[in-house]
């Protein structure tokens, strides 16, 4: 008989809507303005879930997407990448099931993403007409 060695997963197997109010919660801590959450499960989308915040400073918006970076290391979260973090004025945090965007608020004003991806879940939701 053979013994069968189960290898430790390569990351943290915790539901979506776990690691979601982990996240959160900890960027409400490290006061993350106007936190949004926006539910992209099973609508063929990117990702399973946004996280819309935004900063009160570029230096604000750069710490939030270093400690959201460090949650995903101590937790065992996957991270993929981070993009636009130099400029400061909105960070994509890319944590695979999760992505995290990070905005100054005349950014986050321009681009409503909290109304393009609503509309877009709505849409797809929506009930085809008989």
């Amino acid at each position: 008989m053979q013994n069968l060695i189960s290898t430790p997963k390569k990351y943290s197997e915790l539901p979506t809507a776990e690691k979601m109010a982990i996240i959160k919660a900890w960027l409400e801590e490290h006061k993350a303005v106007d936190v949004a959450e926006i539910d992209l499960a099973g609508q063929g989308a990117f990702t399973d879930a946004l996280l819309v915040v935004s900063a009160t400073s570029v230096r604000h918006a750069q710490s939030l997407a270093d400690g959201v970076s460090a949650l995903c290391h101590e937790q065992n979260y996957e991270y993929l990448r981070m993009e636009g973090y130099n400029t400061g004025q909105w960070i994509l945090v890319d944590c695979n099931d999760i992505v995290v965007n990070i905005f100054q608020q005349s950014v986050r004003d321009l681009y409503q993403l909290e109304n393009l991806w609503g509309a877009a879940a709505a849409a797809l939701n929506k009930e085809p007409r008989a």
